[in-house]
């Protein structure tokens, strides 16, 4: 079984890389939970744009405006119109799933020109399971989508420039468009301004490469405005602010709010961890380098010479260096800094880690066998704990801790999860078999193929089970249950500005009314428990009200537990008469 899929496997490259890009990002997607306050915040400017047939400026949260352009809520509404018209876990994801998919696709076919195959294989493989970009892959957000537009556009660039030395690309202006509609003008500023430092790099008349990507960059802008124009005559001088703020405000710190501020070395720190498990094969693989050679060859290198080295080195080394180097550096300028920025950077240092372990192949064997070794370990590990969590009761008395603990002791795998554990076994079998009694190549193979069968019983059954007990939806579907919804909305109050509890809005289909600006006259209202203190201090001589129901469920959104409060605001007569 195994030589007839490494035969298929090596006949046809590019089909089995979809068929594994396919199986791993696609069946498992809708099994999670929306459980942080990004991914329905995301979902529920498509489910407004169904509701509200607007799909140019809808408005969420009883008033909210979409803080990004429209591509992804575009996506998820064309997908959830595609599969039977409701707005879903999986539809809200399948955008960036479908991005994964075709980034991937497209760096192998590219890279596979410049590059041998093993390694844009390997490349491959290596970005679509470090654990940044998986992660990514599986989240209703703009980020992977983005991160599509700007590598796949980014790509087609250097390969049109090395089959004639073409600079205007009609394909990447497209990419680039999609990727303004996404988030911005990031989206074409970034894959325009890599390539032009690698076009002065390799010698390319200042003039014509400055002019023809400033041709590139203002087209792909072309599409773009017209909706920045559609919008700002709907929404106005409100419209416009939000998005200076947001695109320009942003880079420059001059945001009217903190947004993820953090110091350059953050981005360090994330691009570590954010290539787990790889970091820990390069980690290994440091003690079996041989030290004195890599001192030899940087000596000899010297700083007068260094232009000419790079233009004598492979254009496709050249490119993925200017790319990574310079995206990292540019998202180490502004103070707004998530480890989801940097993630254009991953398909090229994937490249450099596959290249690295390819060498590795016969100057450290040793340490791949290591690594393999570890990463077998991991489906027999992970499958051990499962089952002592589902046979016995380890209840500690912590609401939390008991929570997640009975979640994994009710939890009956569908024959999906079975079969992706089961998988992930086999295949560290396999790991362990070829560490005995094969070389370091063969372990590293076998361990790439059997790290993505892990990330198969993850979305399949682990995650689900750990990450749904946070999900506000059980308080919705309570709401749900007692009459509220689009007919009957009720309210929601976050302390915190712009903060709105957008995982109960989502799963009620966008009918709670936030009222940040509007308190209500009368109605039912959502609020966490320490808000309700504050909110009473300063609204309680107002209103009367009657506490409904303690949920007990720690939110999400607001990391507060939930209270279900009557409201009926009082007369001025009767305020007046309290007061005196």
């Amino acid at each position: 079984m195994i030589k007839t899929v490494l035969t298929f496997i090596r006949k046809r490259p590019a089909l089995a890389l979809f068929i594994l890009l396919f199986i791993t990002f696609i069946p498992f997607l809708g099994e999670t939970l929306f459980n942080t306050k990004g991914e329905p915040r995301e979902a529920i400017v498509a489910v407004s744009m169904l509701q509200q047939h607007d799909f140019i400026l809808p408005v969420s949260n009883g008033g909210d405006m979409p803080y990004k352009p429209p591509m992804l809520a575009w996506c998820i509404a064309l997908f959830s119109m595609l599969t039977g018209g409701e707005v879903t876990e999986f539809t809200s994801r399948l955008p960036s799933a479908v991005a994964m998919i075709v980034m991937t696709m497209a760096t192998f076919l590219i890279a596979r020109k410049h590059t041998s195959q093993t390694k844009a294989m390997m490349m491959a493989l290596i970005s679509m399971t470090a654990f940044e970009v998986n992660r990514a892959a599986y989240a209703c957000r703009v980020d992977m989508l983005l991160t599509m537009f700007m590598v796949t556009a980014m790509f087609l660039l250097f390969d049109n420039y090395q089959k004639s030395k073409k600079i205007i690309s009609i394909g990447a202006i497209l990419l680039m468009s999609g990727g303004v509609l996404t988030k911005g003008p990031v989206g074409a500023v970034l894959p325009a301004a890599t390539a032009w430092i690698y076009y002065l790099l390799r010698g390319e008349n200042w003039f014509r490469a400055t002019w023809q990507t400033a041709v590139n960059c203002v087209a792909s802008l072309v599409l773009p405005a017209m909706w920045y124009v559609a919008a700002w005559i709907q929404g106005g001088d409100t419209f416009l602010s939000l998005m200076l703020e947001e695109n320009v405000g942003r880079f420059t710190g001059t945001m009217s709010y903190d947004s993820h501020l953090n110091p350059w070395y953050y981005n360090v720190i994330t691009v570590v961890a954010g290539l787990l498990p790889y970091t820990l094969l390069l980690v290994i693989s440091l003690f079996f380098i041989k030290w004195r050679d890599v001192k030899t060859n940087v000596c000899s290198i010297r700083f007068a010479s260094a232009i000419m080295k790079v233009r004598e080195t492979n254009p496709w080394i050249v490119y993925n260096a200017v790319l990574a180097i310079f995206i990292f550096v540019f998202y180490c300028i502004p103070g707004s800094k998530r480890s989801v920025y940097l993630l254009p950077i991953y398909p090229s240092l994937a490249f450099f880690i596959a290249a690295y372990a390819c060498r590795l192949y016969t100057q450290g064997a040793k340490s791949l066998k290591i690594y393999a070794g570890i990463i077998a370990t991991i489906a027999p590990l992970v499958t051990f704990v499962f089952l002592l969590l589902k046979i016995f009761d380890f209840s500690t008395g912590k609401e939390t801790t008991d929570a997640f603990i009975s979640a994994f002791h009710n939890l009956t795998p569908s024959m999906g999860g079975l079969l992706a554990i089961a998988a992930s076994l086999v295949m560290s079998f396999y790991v362990w078999r070829a560490v005995a009694k094969s070389s370091g190549k063969k372990a590293l193979r076998f361990a790439l193929v059997a790290l993505i069968t892990v990330y198969w019983s993850f979305a399949a059954v682990y995650q689900p089970a750990a990450l749904g007990v946070k999900s506000d939806k059980v308080v919705a579907d309570e709401l749900l249950a007692e009459g509220y919804g689009k007919d009957n909305p009720i309210y929601g109050y976050c302390s915190v500005p712009m903060l709105r509890y957008y995982t109960v809005n989502f799963y009620m289909g966008d009918c709670v009314i936030n009222c940040e600006k509007n308190m209500p006259q009368n109605g039912v209202m959502i609020i966490g428990d320490r808000d309700l203190e504050t909110w009473l201090s300063e609204n309680g001589a107002a209103y009367d009200y009657t506490v409904l129901k303690n949920t007990n469920h720690k939110s999400c959104d607001s990391k507060q537990k939930l209270v279900i409060v009557k409201l009926a605001k009082k007369s001025e007569k009767e305020v007046n008469s309290t007061t005196n």
